[in-house]
């Protein structure tokens, strides 16, 4: 592990100690039995990983855990620390095919997914099969394990672009995609994937629950990271201008990636079969500009501004329509999560975080 990695994994420690520590999670329900998380590597499911291992070092909980990943040597890098402890292994395996070698498996968390808006308009084939195949490899893995509990992540984006004046969205409504729209390969795979993951519940039996996840981010950022928060928080570093190619019209609320995969396990275990929770920060809805300007009134020294080039044909760049939407959270929140870190919070934490990888 690098010096870098190290300062990085330290940054990081605070959120897996809140998470494992955290009173809201039926951790009793876990202890003794296997999860396997499938994009292990990636930003939310690493977090997951890390937690749950935290929670055997601090409370003997005996959670094997099993890290489902395509790459074992970035793995390795990745949970350095992991390695060779008992209870942690790491499966090496691509979704979109059938899964193998994955042994005895209670529960799973299916966060495998392509996330890349630039990704999505380039390889929209790839991108509906992994969401579609994948997730079908993961579900058909769930039915033969007879799991007790199976979580799909999906996305805000299912619910497409709400009726005008229609802002807040519960779990039950949904706005429209335009299917002939390359864009919407993600936002309609993601809605076909609930329902095959509703369908395994139906047909089989497989006790599936869906957590439609806000854009979340924290520490543990990548410094290339091509999203937009990531984006704002290098202009913010680098003291350069945040260029915007549209309006910034877009209106949305976050979550801090602590507080998300504490939502997650939270459903994991206790959510009710067959149902899609909300998992956002109510109190952090924004719009895009609005947002831009945020960052760099706050984090940039006065070295940033805003400067809007707008582009021709902003769908090329992987951007979606105007969309204003604000994720209702009260059936989460009846489960007993709350969401802890606010908007500036989260920018702090991350950039902070994202300076140490520049290092």
């Amino acid at each position: 592990m690098t010096g870098i990695e190290s300062s990085r994994d330290s940054f990081l420690q605070g959120d897996v100690e809140r998470i494992a520590n955290s009173a809201c999670i039926p951790w009793d329900k876990l202890g003794g039995c296997s999860v396997l998380v499938t994009g292990a590597t990636g930003l939310i499911g690493s977090l997951l990983v890390r937690a749950l291992a935290c929670r055997n070092r601090l409370f003997n909980q005996d959670i094997r855990i099993k890290a489902l990943v395509r790459n074992r040597e970035k793995a390795e890098r990745v949970f350095g620390s992991l390695l060779g402890r008992p209870g942690f292994e790491i499966v090496e395996g691509d979704v979109t095919a059938p899964i193998e070698g994955a042994g005895e498996v209670d529960y799973i968390v299916h966060t495998a997914s392509a996330t890349s808006s630039k990704y999505f308009v380039t390889n929209p084939v790839e991108t509906i099969a992994t969401a579609i195949d994948g997730t079908r490899n993961v579900l058909e893995l769930a039915r033969r394990s007879k799991v007790k509990g199976f979580l799909y992540l999906s996305s805000l984006e299912v619910y497409g672009v709400p009726a005008e004046g229609h802002v807040k969205m519960l779990e039950s409504e949904a706005g429209y995609i335009d299917s002939m729209k390359v864009r919407s390969c993600y936002s309609e795979g993601k809605r076909m994937v609930e329902c095959l993951c509703a369908s395994y519940a139906s047909e089989y039996g497989v006790p599936i629950k869906v957590a439609r996840l806000s854009q979340t981010f924290g520490a543990g950022v990548a410094y290339a990271d091509g999203r937009v928060f990531a984006q704002f928080a290098r202009s913010a570093i680098e003291g350069t201008d945040i260029v915007l190619k549209t309006k910034g019209e877009t209106l949305r609320n976050y979550c801090y990636t602590a507080d998300a995969v504490t939502a997650l396990l939270l459903v994991l275990v206790n959510g009710s079969v067959g149902e899609a929770y909300n998992v956002a920060n109510k109190d952090t809805a924004i719009s895009i500009a609005d947002m831009a300007k945020f960052v760099c009134d706050k984090f940039s020294g006065g070295r940033s501004k805003v400067v809007f080039d707008i582009a021709e044909d902003a769908t090329k760049l992987g951007y979606n329509p105007v969309v204003k939407i604000c994720l209702d959270t009260t059936k989460l929140e009846g489960l007993g999560w709350k969401a802890e870190f606010g908007l500036e919070e989260m920018f702090r934490r991350t950039i902070e975080s994202m300076k140490l990888e520049r290092v």
